[in-house]
């Protein structure tokens, strides 16, 4: 998929799912690591991570385009749309996104550090 098919299917879901136009832009950003998407609030465009696609495919994007455009919409309409307002939760239900997507990575894959503690020498994986 590239970057004007992402377009057109946010469009699409916009209209089927939400009844409302997306008028700004959807494209893929490489830089994404750790998050499915993002909405842009200077912009009001969406980014979504291409690992996303690649790992599980357009059913996982249709997902996070939802979960994106709860959050665009809402902006627009000057309503909450942050993960814990009231309003964000209800639309995210009502058009059936999800809060979170599926980890690129697992957490072993990703942990940096690793601990170990002195007495038992148990190891602990760690972020950072």
């Amino acid at each position: 998929m590239d970057n004007e098919k992402l377009q057109q299917l946010t469009k699409k879901i916009s209209r089927q799912s939400f009844g409302w136009k997306f008028k700004h832009e959807a494209y893929f950003n490489n830089r994404l690591r750790t998050t499915g998407g993002r909405y842009l609030l200077q912009s009001h465009n969406i980014e979504i991570n291409p690992k996303q696609y690649e790992q599980f495919g357009e059913a996982a994007i249709i997902d996070i385009i939802k979960h994106e455009l709860c959050h665009y919409h809402l902006h627009l309409k000057e309503r909450g749309y942050q993960h814990k307002d009231k309003e964000c939760k209800q639309l995210s239900q009502k058009v059936g996104a999800p809060r979170l997507c599926s980890a690129v990575k697992s957490y072993e894959e990703r942990a940096n550090y690793v601990y170990q503690c002195q007495s038992c020498k148990k190891s602990f994986l760690r972020i950072k």
